[in-house]
């Protein structure tokens, strides 16, 4: 079976020759004379194992190439993937560049730090590969706009990995809330605990030699590595990524934008401190508040003073003008009175179920239709976080403009939607 009639030729380059690594090219191809879609994971540590044991269990693909900066990381990917997949070459790569080059890959997963998804993703599309991308989304809201451009023009699939986005619990929220039992919704409440450590003050040091560190800098500014800029503690940096609050925003923000798909952002006020005992500068807290076109939405890293929240980690809180339905990622209590229910049976199902987040990718991969989580819609989820970091750096409210995406009157802070790349990696232009 093909999947894909034809790649399109990879008519850029990415510009770089990094350690004497040649341009990439690709020639116009037909897929490989094979019934299985052909995966490469980019990122194979962490999440990315959980991408190896995922796609690896399912009967129509098949995984031929692994990738990461560090050897260790490699090393014990090839291992794992030997215990779940029987059969075929898999190769395995220090630069992701070299799968783009590869003329039998249909799929890239991306679970590298956040700084690379848009380069990846973005390099991927100009290579005729459809992608599966770790959240957030980007690292800045020019790169979002960027990766969607790209994904439009070379015509690809993908799919943002907020797993639980396919999960019952979230579309049963989204058929009660849009079922109007609540009213009209006026306010949403956002919050997860915890934030950064400030990390200490450790010296520099000369990266391992199984690590890249190079490489795994990649576009972000440059500095001298200490092991906690790296690996599980990388988002406490703003050179790499913005926090608790990027890693989990979309989580949350999901059942939001699932429910009821909040336009015409026209403000955001963040608050919040970074860490005073240590390198870290990513968020120890941040509560932003949001002005949507008749919405108000507010985040806080402490639960909000509302029924039910008070032991939730992580949570939604919809406000109507009938009642409210507070949730997390597997639970939910509606409120309408004095009445305090999990379900209401006389809203019917009026949102097809998921059949898992994965699967879904792959069968958008066939069919060529859009996944749930698309990178439209991935995107204009992402934003509002993007923003709130903005105008928490800045200690000020910024105003945003929705039609032309710029911030209103504030240079600095429009100079912020774009962090410059370190020569030589460059943004594609795919406009």
């Amino acid at each position: 079976m093909t999947y894909i009639k034809n790649r399109r030729q990879f008519m850029k380059t990415t510009g770089l020759s990094l350690a004497g690594l040649p341009y990439i090219t690709c020639n116009l191809i037909k897929s490989p004379p094979s019934d299985k879609i052909r995966v490469a994971h980019v990122g194979v540590n962490g999440m990315g194992s959980s991408h190896i044991r995922w796609f690896a269990g399912f009967e129509d693909t098949q995984t031929v190439a692994l990738c990461d900066v560090d050897d260790h990381h490699l090393a014990k990917a090839k291992n794992l993937l030997s215990s779940l997949q029987t059969g075929g070459q898999v190769d395995g790569y220090g630069d992701y560049r070299r799968i783009m080059d590869r003329k039998d890959i249909d799929v890239v997963t991306c679970a590298t730090p956040d700084h690379w998804h848009a380069l990846v993703a973005i390099h991927a599309f100009e290579s005729g590969k459809d992608v599966y991308g770790e959240k957030p989304l980007s690292y800045s809201v020019k790169e979002g706009q960027a990766m969607l451009a790209a994904k439009q023009k070379h015509n690809r699939i993908f799919q943002l990995g907020t797993q639980i986005h396919a999960g019952d619990n979230y579309h049963r929220v989204a058929e009660l809330v849009q079922s109007g039992i609540l009213g009209d919704i006026h306010t949403v409440r956002l919050w997860k605990t915890g934030g950064t450590s400030g990390l200490r003050y450790p010296e520099f040091q000369d990266p391992p030699e199984h690590l890249d560190w190079n490489m795994w800098l990649g576009p972000a500014p440059y500095s001298e590595y200490t092991p906690v800029r790296c690996h599980k503690t990388y988002r406490s940096f703003f050179d790499y990524s913005g926090g608790v609050f990027a890693d989990f925003w979309c989580h949350i923000a999901d059942i939001m934008y699932m429910s009821i798909h909040p336009t015409g952002l026209s403000s955001i006020d963040a608050r919040g401190e970074v860490p005073t005992d240590g390198i870290a500068d990513t968020p120890k807290w941040i509560d932003v508040d949001y002005k949507f076109e008749g919405l108000d939405v507010h985040w806080t890293t402490t639960p909000p003073d509302v029924p039910g929240a008070k032991d939730m980690g992580i949570g939604a809180h919809f406000e109507g003008t009938k009642g409210s339905l507070t949730c997390d990622y597997n639970t939910r209590k509606i409120r309408i009175g004095n009445d305090v229910m999990d379900d209401v049976n006389e809203v019917p199902k009026s949102i097809a179920r998921s059949p898992g987040h994965q699967r879904n990718f792959l069968d958008s991969v066939k069919s060529r239709n859009e996944p749930e989580s698309h990178l439209a819609y991935a995107r204009e989820m992402t934003l509002p976080m993007h923003l709130g970091l903005i105008s928490f750096r800045l200690k000020r409210k910024i105003n945003w403009d929705a039609r032309s995406e710029q911030i209103v009157g504030d240079a600095e802070a429009n100079a912020m939607l774009f962090r410059p790349y370190r020569s030589p990696w460059e943004l594609p232009n795919n406009g």
